[in-house]
């Protein structure tokens, strides 16, 4: 074992291996407690998720003075076809009452407000969650609902508004971190069996990539409480995905290339030893590049979408730890054994290149240049669904699969009083400008009406009515025409806010960062490429092949979303998601292949090079991407809509990366291209062989060669 560094042998070493063992025994006993923790150090406030600079992110600061920054209006809503009776304006207002006195009302209860039709009544609540956040909304709706209980039979009653739409969310979220971890597992489990065929192989990975992810989830609560690194429901929930996908992706690497080494080595520490040390470099250099690529999400100016990079990273780094260390130890301390009822035995034949991939290699190697431009013609005109993809937000009603309680009263809400109740527009100003202000957001299309200023600390607040849903792209046009009107008051320094305002920055704030993010992403990809490959034509034409795979899956996932599962939208952060976990997780299956065909091509010249890196990733790649696919794809499971296309766009990318770009296009364009595509590296000067490629037709010849 000369040639094998110490590093590569210490999980695998006779000795060493119980104490790499021992080690991450000590590690999980500690991470088990801060792990159970993470749920409550989640930061689900409305700031944690908006645009650190936007308008609305100073106004919800600059109005902590006027009520608690956890305080979340709910809009009650009660609602009689006939018509208001006495009986039911008489109980509505004690209800109001008994809204007032609950210990997590501090502010006055506004209501009842009768409808001009004279069919509904509503109360607005201003709930203060506390340090709770969202997560206790959904006990406080129940406080709601259980005093509203005791009403006239035939009256009708929802909650809606943000305190509504918050509980209905939290109840959404509500187990994810539990739930995905199962269903995640059981994806896993399913794919390792029908992978390995063994009854016992496919527990080790999942027992590496289930301590990986609580060793994950302790340092990312130390981080959360000690490092003021924000963490809420979306990057927990992505964080489980991450590690169990991307975790299980380098073990079934290593596990594969250590199959190959059990055939060659008779001594099975020294045969992991090997495969550490030709497989190590290729995994270590997948997961540096997802981590960067998550860790280029520090530039977003979206609060929620800044703060999953290093989650994510985090997260990567430690999967990545215990697939290199923890997993190989565990392998060799249980010998060949754990492979039955296939054991790779000493001495026994490889059958690689006559597996599936193997024949499909032979078969791309008759005419590999036909087969790219189909190939690339076919990913294109799939790319061409992106046309279709509105992700210029989600409204109220479109952000859940279902139709829950806040959807309903919203509808009530906007059949019966002006569409904006309940959910006002926020303008502070300072307070010797307080009037100018009202008359000019007053006067302002789209403003049914502005309450009286209330002023404090040398600032005024202003709540104004929308003349539109709160949510509907008139409503944002009315906060644009506000802004404009209040910004030119003289001496007023006026901010508009509020709900619509929130939703109208976050649009613009995920349009931005996704033209900063993406050409970065696709920068460090290539210098990473470009170091590993030591070329510069093969990155580029890698990461070419990485744009069209996502082009491709956002495009097809677009049309799925519309036609197939009736999605009116996408959340603005979708392709911005969907792009950063594709290329930073598909590059993974480039540098599986491109590095094992490197390696072959300075024997075996690149065309050969070529059948052989397929051939013997091909089955392992193809394994990866379904696991990873399988992760994601338990995120459309959730009654959220931005979860749910987050989860069938990245799963339907992964599937389309791994069974058709890489292991189809990427390997006719490396027949194609050959031994150029090193360029400038020495080992683009070095000839093919002849034959370049044994072709079970030995008649034939190689197209464009």
């Amino acid at each position: 074992m000369g040639g094998v560094g110490r590093l590569a042998a210490l999980p695998c070493g006779k000795v060493s291996k119980w104490i790499v063992l021992a080690l991450w025994i000590v590690a999980i006993a500690a991470s088990v407690g801060p792990a159970g923790k993470l749920t409550g150090a989640q930061d689900n406030d409305a700031v944690s998720w908006l645009p650190g600079n936007a308008e609305s992110t100073e106004v919800l600061k600059a109005t902590a003075q006027f009520s608690s920054p956890d305080e979340i209006p709910a809009v009650l809503v009660y609602e009689r076809d006939s018509g208001i009776t006495p009986a039911d304006q008489q109980a509505v207002a004690g209800h109001a009452r008994a809204y007032g006195d609950l210990a997590n009302v501090d502010r006055d209860v506004v209501g009842p407000i009768p409808s001009e039709d004279g069919k509904a009544l509503q109360v607005l609540v201003p709930i203060n969650a506390g340090d709770g956040g969202w997560e206790v909304l959904g006990e406080r709706a129940d406080d709601l609902r259980g005093i509203a209980e005791d009403r006239p039979d035939g009256l009708s009653f929802h909650i809606t508004g943000p305190g509504g739409f918050a509980a209905d969310s939290q109840e959404a979220f509500a187990g994810i971190d539990g739930k995905l971890l199962y269903s995640a597992a059981a994806v896993v489990i399913v794919i390792l069996l029908l992978t390995y065929r063994s009854p016992v192989l496919w527990l080790l990975p999942l027992i590496s990539a289930g301590i990986a992810l609580f060793a994950a989830q302790a340092v990312v609560y130390l981080l959360a409480t000690r490092a003021d690194l924000t963490v809420n429901a979306q990057s927990a929930g992505i964080l489980t995905v991450l590690v169990f996908g991307a975790g299980t992706d380098y073990a079934l690497l290593l596990v594969a290339r250590y199959r190959e080494e059990l055939r060659r080595h008779q001594d099975r520490h020294e045969a992991m030893a090997f495969a550490l040390h030709r497989a190590g470099p290729a995994i270590v250099a997948s997961g540096s590049t997802v981590v960067a690529g998550m860790l280029c999400l520090l530039l977003a100016s979206m609060n929620s979408t800044r703060g999953l990079g290093p989650v994510a990273a985090v997260g990567i780094v430690i999967a990545l730890l215990a697939m290199l260390t923890l997993l190989p130890a565990l392998l060799v301390i249980c010998g060949r054994w754990v492979f039955w009822p296939l054991r790779p035995t000493y001495g026994s034949d490889d059958h690689t290149e006559t597996s599936v991939w193997g024949r499909i290699g032979r078969k791309i190697a008759i005419r590999p240049r036909l087969t790219w431009v189909t190939t690339t013609v076919l990913l294109g005109v799939a790319a061409l669904g992106m046309l279709t993809l509105d992700a210029n937000g989600l409204s109220n009603k479109e952000s859940f699969t279902g139709t829950p309680d806040s959807v309903i009263g919203e509808r009530v809400v906007a059949a019966h009083f002006p569409a904006g109740a309940g959910n006002p527009l926020v303008v502070v100003s300072n307070a010797d400008q307080a009037g100018a202000v009202r008359t000019a957001m007053a006067s302002t299309q789209g403003i049914a009406s502005v309450a009286e200023p209330q002023t404090a600390g040398g600032l005024a607040y202003l709540e104004g009515t929308l003349a539109d849903p709160a949510d509907s792209q008139a409503a944002k046009d009315t906060v644009d025409r506000v802004r404009i009107v209040v910004h030119d008051v003289p001496g007023a320094d006026a901010k508009a806010g509020g709900g619509t305002a929130i939703i109208l920055d976050t649009q613009r704030a995920s349009n931005d960062d996704n033209k900063v993010i993406i050409p970065v992403v696709l920068l460090v990809v290539l210098l990473i490429l470009a170091v590993l490959l030591r070329s510069l034509f093969a990155p580029v034409l890698l990461v070419a092949t990485v744009v069209l795979s996502f082009g491709a899956a956002l495009g097809l996932s677009a049309l799925v979303f519309k036609y197939l599962l009736g999605f009116e939208g996408a959340d603005p952060s979708l392709p911005l998601f969907v792009f950063v976990f594709l290329v930073a997780l598909g590059i993974d299956y480039n540098i599986f292949l491109m590095t094992r065909v490197h390696e072959e091509a300075k024997t075996h010249g690149t065309r050969r090079g070529a059948l052989i890196g397929v051939a013997a990733t091909g089955g392992v790649i193809t394994s990866a991407g379904l696991v990873l696919a399988g992760t994601f794809a338990v995120l459309a499971t959730m009654p959220v809509v931005a979860f749910a296309e987050i989860g069938i766009a990245v799963a339907l990318g992964v599937l389309l990366d791994t069974i058709v770009v890489r292991s189809v296009l990427v390997t006719a364009l490396n027949l194609d291209i050959g031994r150029h595509l090193w360029w400038p590296s020495k080992l683009a000067q070095k000839r093919d062989p002849e034959p370049e490629v044994p072709l079970q037709e030995p008649q034939s010849t190689l197209a464009g060669s």
